[in-house]
Parts: structure tokens; C-alpha cells; sequence
């Protein structure tokens, strides 16, 4: 117990010193998620030796992914990434995961892998739970690019859930578990009506007389969801990060007016500020280093399945964004849509506990998804920061005249509030089905005078008085 505590008291250590870390002025801003993988590695028993992976310190990280999906899946909003952004990322995931599987296929003929499903499942994942901090320290979940990062993030992430649930599982067949799946997903929604619609007069009074001492009911109902919503994923034979992800949405709709902000920061403090530096640094402790270093050809699988991931998730960018995303975003979109680490350790502990993946393959591309979670992110933000730095915006094409042109996903955020529904109404039908997008968006500003100029198929623009 001694040496499980010891361990636990450096870890905190480390996730007290990030931010710390993260704040000495440099050049380049490192993500706080950055340093504590980099930190668990070294701490761990392949370097310093000062953590072991106990029972204790274990536990605590699985509660972290746990609550590491939860608050991605709070953060979700639906009414922001609906419409296109939704239909690429869709499509965008069906094309990642047929060529991952084809490129599995080939590296299987050949015997560098033994399971062509397993290594396309893992190719073809985003790590949008990983994302959601870094990028919403760097302010980019409210630009205009937002509901694509995380419209792709969302379904990088939800269908290899999905997969993972359907073809990985060997406890029943493939239909048995469609059918626990379909069962799941009526009960998630199911709970969901019931937190948007049900509002009996007792629990309302006590979540807000409790609100601000130490009953804190909101909360409690909140990690209830989360806690249940987990249980029956296991139970269910499925991977608890779908449960903690559905527990999310459902709190996350629940909380999203102004008056409930409150319990969200409550519910960020015990992931953010606990539970969730627990698991990314017990994630570097865990790290396999002997057996990505066993060999020349075992290093080499990491920068091979580096790229791979590269490829498979960035290839839809090339194809399907091209209308919708400018030239300069795009290689920031393809490189936060190939970040990937939960699913694939999920992945390669599968691989490994049925005899279906080589160890080397296991630690390199578990090494390949850290490497992404670190470099990826890193240099994407670090290019979007450079262009807005530079005052490059290429969502605001400005012309000769007094008035600037500005894409319809822009002026929807602009016009998100409600707050000008005659406007609306006048000027612009269409925006009449997305009135509520982005809601809470802060700092809308009256645009009067707009007025419609033209139409295609991929974008309405009109003219706005800058």
C-alpha cells in the first residue's frame, strides 16, 4: 500500500507541475497533455522506476478515460457540427476505414500484421476526447474550422466504437452484438428524453438550493449517469468509453443554458483538475518501451504507423473538404483528424489478449498514437496561430467595397443567438433551420443591411457592412 500511495504522490506531483511547465514562456506553446505523457514515461518503470501500474494508480485511470469521454461528449454540440460538417465527417470515416482495411489487408499478405480488422479499426480512429482540451486551450473550437475538427473528431471516434463493439467483441457474434448495441443506444435515449423533459418540483429546488453548498445534487445526478452508463456498457459486453461518451451527451444537453454552467465547471474541476492528468500520465508509465526498442525493424514500425494514421484519416480532407474548408486550414484539419491514442490502446489490448497482434506492432502503435497526441496537435494550432497572426482569415473574403463576403457556416455562428429573427426571416430563409446554432456563442453583434447575393450548392454568401 505504501508503494501505491508513493506513486500516486508522483503522479500528483506531475499533474501539479504541468500547467506550471506548459506557462514557461517559449515560442512554441506545448500542450499540458504533451507533458504529462512525456512525464509518465520517465517516471515509469522502464526509466526512473519511481510508478508502477498497480491496482490503485490503474483504477484511478480508467476512471480518467472515463471521465475523459464524459466531458468530450458534454462538449458536443449537436446544433453546431449538424448539416456539412456532419455529412463529411461521416463520409470522410467510411473512406478512412475502407482504406485502412486495405492497407491492413496488404501488410497482412505480407505477415507484418496478423489481423487485417484490428489494424484497420486502429488506423481509422481520432482521439477527439484527447483533442477537446488542447484545443479548446487554444480557443479553436469557437473559430469557423470548430464544427469541422470536431465533426471529424466525433466520428473518428464513434465508429471505431462502434466497430470495436460490433466485430472486436468475442464474447457473442456479430448480430448478438448489433442487438446489445441497438438495446444500449434505446436506453441511453431513452434517459436522455427523461433528463431533458422530466423536471419534478422537488429535484429542481434541490439541485438549486444545493447548487452552492455541499449537497451538490446537480453533480451527483451528473457522475450517477456517468457511473450507470458505464456499468451497463460493461455488463452489455461493450467498451465503456461508448457509456461514459452517451452519459456526456445526455449531461451535456441538459447543461447547456447559462444557469447551469455552474455544474459544468463543477464537472471540469474533478475531470480536468484530477482524474483525467491521472490517465495520461499513467499512460506514459504504462508505455512498453523494451518492446518498441527490441529491435531496428520494431523502431521502424513507429514512424510507419505514424504516417498511416496520417494517411487514413487525412485522405478525406483532401477529397471531400475542398469546398467547404480553405486551402490553409486543411493540413491543420488532417493533422488533429489523425491524432489518435484511447481507441488504440482499446485496440492493441484486444489484439494481444486473443494472440491477434505481435507485441512489437502492439507498442508501436500505441508509440505512434502518443507521437500523434504530441506533434500533431502541436504543429496544426502552431499554423493556424501563424496565419491569424499574420491577419490571415480565409473565411473573410474581402472585396473592392464596403463590404466583405462570409460563408453561411460563418454568418450562422454570427446570427446563432436568435437575437435578429426578423432579419432572419427577411433576409436569410435558410438560416431559419439553424437560428439556434452555436447558442452559446458569446460576443454576437447586430448585422444589419444583409442581404442575399447568391447561391450553389455548397455555400450561400451575402454581403455584410464590415
Amino acid at each position: 500500500m505504501d508503494s501505491e500511495l508513493f506513486g500516486l504522490l508522483v503522479v500528483a506531483i506531475i499533474a501539479a507541475a504541468a500547467p506550471l511547465i506548459v506557462d514557461i514562456p517559449r515560442s512554441v506553446r506545448i500542450p499540458v497533455v504533451v507533458v504529462e505523457i512525456l512525464a509518465g514515461i520517465i517516471v515509469g518503470p522502464h526509466v526512473l522506476d519511481l510508478v508502477q501500474p498497480d491496482a490503485l494508480i490503474v483504477f484511478l485511470s480508467s476512471v480518467g478515460l472515463a471521465f475523459l469521454f464524459f466531458l468530450a461528449g458534454m462538449e458536443i454540440d449537436f446544433l453546431q457540427i449538424r448539416g456539412q460538417p456532419a455529412k463529411l465527417a461521416v463520409w470522410g470515416w467510411f473512406f478512412s476505414l475502407a482504406l485502412a482495411l486495405a492497407i491492413a489487408g496488404v501488410l497482412q499478405a505480407t505477415g507484418f500484421v496478423l489481423s487485417t480488422l484490428l489494424i484497420g479499426v486502429a488506423l481509422s480512429t481520432t482521439a477527439i476526447g484527447t483533442l477537446m482540451p488542447i484545443l479548446r486551450d487554444a480557443g479553436e473550437l469557437d473559430t469557423p474550422l470548430g464544427p469541422f475538427t470536431l465533426a471529424a473528431g466525433v466520428a473518428g471516434e464513434f465508429g471505431p466504437i462502434i466497430a470495436i463493439s460490433l466485430l472486436l467483441s468475442q464474447a457473442a457474434g456479430p448480430g448478438v452484438n448489433a442487438v446489445i448495441l441497438i438495446a444500449f443506444a434505446v436506453i441511453s435515449l431513452g434517459l436522455g428524453i427523461l433528463a431533458l423533459r422530466a423536471r419534478p418540483n422537488r429535484v429542481v429546488r434541490t439541485i438549486e438550493r444545493t447548487m452552492d453548498s455541499s449537497g451538490q445534487f446537480a453533480v451527483r445526478l451528473a457522475i450517477l449517469i456517468l457511473v450507470a452508463l458505464v456499468y451497463l456498457t460493461e455488463r452489455f459486453g461493450l467498451d465503456v468509453v461508448l457509456g461514459a461518451f452517451a452519459a456526456g451527451i445526455i449531461v451535456g444537453l441538459v447543461t447547456k443554458t447559462e444557469a447551469a454552467e455552474p455544474v459544468r465547471l463543477k464537472l471540469e474541476g474533478i475531470g480536468f483538475g484530477f482524474f483525467i492528468p491521472i490517465f495520461f500520465i499513467v499512460s506514459g508509465v504504462k508505455f512498453d518501451l523494451p518492446a518498441l526498442f527490441a529491435s531496428v525493424e520494431s523502431i521502424l514500425r513507429l514512424p510507419l504507423f505514424l504516417a498511416l494514421f496520417f494517411i487514413v484519416r487525412g485522405a478525406p480532407v483532401l477529397l471531400f473538404y475542398r469546398k467547404d474548408v480553405p486551402r490553409p486550414d486543411r493540413l491543420p484539419l488532417m493533422l488533429t483528424s489523425a491524432t489518435a491514442l484511447p481507441l488504440v490502446v482499446a485496440v492493441t489490448e484486444i489484439g494481444l489478449e486473443e494472440g491477434r497482434m505481435l507485441p512489437e506492432n502492439a507498442a508501436a502503435l500505441v508509440g505512434a498514437g502518443m507521437v500523434s497526441v504530441l506533434v500533431f496537435p502541436l504543429i496544426a494550432i502552431q499554423l493556424r496561430g501563424k496565419r491569424l497572426a499574420r491577419g490571415e482569415n480565409p473565411y473573410f473574403v474581402h472585396r473592392p467595397s464596403p463590404y466583405m463576403t462570409l460563408p453561411i457556416s460563418s454568418l450562422a455562428m454570427e446570427l446563432g443567438t436568435g437575437k435578429y429573427p426578423s432579419l432572419m426571416t427577411a433576409c436569410w430563409p435558410s438560416l431559419l433551420k439553424t437560428k439556434r446554432t452555436n447558442s452559446r456563442m458569446r460576443g454576437s453583434r447586430p448585422l444589419p443591411g444583409a442581404r442575399l447575393t447568391y447561391t450553389n450548392r455548397n455555400r450561400e454568401s451575402a454581403y455584410l457592412p464590415e
